[in-house]
């Protein structure tokens, strides 16, 4: 037994399939800058096609979720995994035809967009589904630490994805192999779970939250709030439904604007990291790839310590920690776009998602403090959307931006930063929920 109320095995089961799809999407992120470049495709088209994912995940997420309260979960999971690994092998194989010289760089993009509005369309699945499936198979404390658990996941598949990568490049398939080596990886646990994943009926009702979209240093993956999703488990009663929470709310508002800038600022960051470290190191693109992985690492590695360990140690409040996370985002941001050197690049894009590793947090937490008990997994639900909404159009900004000058986008996002930092420090207020 795990301690969770499920056996090992199963809780095993569970964990990689929302692990490979973190590694498997990070590890493309990574990868992806030096493809465009190795196939002489302007730097914008890369952030369109990862903006263009990340806003059908954004759409079809809830549904996804809504489908998760009901059975058949497991078979949610399955078409999650059957989307990750039909978009990763047509996204490799079109990268594989194009480093080849068989297509056109224009035609291997187009197909590769198609992939990854697979991905964004059904990879979503799996998520609320394990989710679910959990929920549905523990109660009170053992649901709590279950969902945590699985919700790193995604925060340790950001630190693998990146890291692993470059073990899998290989000829003749060069930098599009570790796509289909995941995908390989995804088939494998895609049957582990058809053979060893039994008894899809659950004991409870129980929701499968929506899940952010899996990016580099996103480590808040899991539901933003688990106490959504075990109110959510309990026996439904006949009684007059609260009012909905308004996105509009005072009490929640202000939340969602600092999500929503905070969020673009992280999102441009993570759009042009992987063409600062080509152009400042100026290496043979498959050199630069193993240095992009590094910094990379370094940075999921900063936001993982900040949330497992610095924000327990710290006891800072959700405006303590968006404040000092914006500003220690800022001067990270500042740092990295003016470095021109390897260990720069890393101590600064590192510091940069501390602080981001700070500021997420802030906010979720920020605004499910805000709102009463009944109002959890309506909350939950928005905190998703804003976290998702940053990817569909900032990471292609920020190449906008990175084209009129490299030390641009870092500069701008980090004014943006430091400007919400101010804002919540002497302009805002946190309100309390009225029990």
């Amino acid at each position: 037994m795990t301690g969770f109320g499920l056996s090992g095995e199963r809780f095993a089961l569970l964990f990689s399939v929302m692990l490979v799809a973190a590694a498997g999407n990070t590890a493309m992120q990574s990868l992806l800058p030096a493809i465009g470049r190795e196939l002489g495709v302007a730097d914008i088209w890369v952030a369109v096609a990862f903006s263009l994912s990340a806003l059908i995940w954004v759409v079809t997420a809830p549904h996804w979720a809504h489908r998760a309260d009901r059975r058949g979960r497991r078979a949610l999971m399955r078409l999650g995994l059957w989307g990750f690994i039909l978009s990763m092998l047509v996204c490799g194989g079109a990268l594989a035809a194009g480093l080849a010289g068989w297509l056109a760089p224009m035609t291997v993009f187009v197909v590769f967009m198609l992939g990854r509005t697979i991905y964004g369309a059904f990879g979503s699945a799996s998520p609320p589904a394990v989710q679910a499936y959990i929920a549905a198979r523990t109660d009170g404390q053992q649901r709590t630490s279950a969902l945590a658990a699985i919700a790193s996941s995604f925060g340790l598949g950001t630190v693998i994805g990146p890291a692993i990568a470059p073990l899998f490049i290989f000829e003749p398939l060069g930098l599009s192999a570790p796509l289909v080596v995941f995908a390989a990886i995804g088939a494998l646990v895609l049957t582990a779970l058809a053979l060893r994943l039994p008894d899809d009926t659950p004991k409870t009702e129980a929701k499968g939250e929506i899940v952010s979209y899996p990016s580099i240093g996103g480590v808040g993956g899991g539901p933003a709030a688990p106490a959504a999703s075990a109110a959510a488990a309990r026996p439904r009663r006949k009684q007059a439904a609260p009012p909905r929470l308004a996105w509009r709310d005072p009490r929640v508002l202000p939340w969602h604007i600092i999500g929503t800038a905070g969020g673009h600022g992280h999102a441009a960051l993570l759009g042009v990291i992987g063409f600062l470290v080509i152009d400042r190191l100026a290496l043979p693109l498959d050199h630069a790839q193993q240095w992009i992985a590094i910094v990379l690492i370094a940075g999921a590695a900063a936001s993982l310590l900040a949330q497992w360990w610095l924000i327990p140690q710290l006891g800072l409040d959700p405006r303590q920690l968006v404040i000092w996370g914006s500003l220690v985002a800022a001067a990270g941001l500042v740092v990295t776009g003016f470095s021109r050197g390897v260990y720069g690049i890393v101590m600064g894009f590192a510091l940069a998602s501390l602080g981001f590793g700070l500021f997420r947090p802030g906010f979720t937490s920020g605004a499910s403090l805000a709102v009463a008990p009944h109002e959890q997994n309506a909350v939950a639900g928005m905190v998703t959307s804003v976290n998702g909404v940053a990817f569909v159009a900032a990471p292609a900004l920020g190449v906008l931006l990175y084209g009129f000058a490299i030390p641009v986008p870092f500069v701008a996002s980090a004014v943006l930063m430091a400007a919400l930092a101010t804002w919540t420090a002497f302009g805002f207020s946190p309100s309390r929920p009225s029990e």
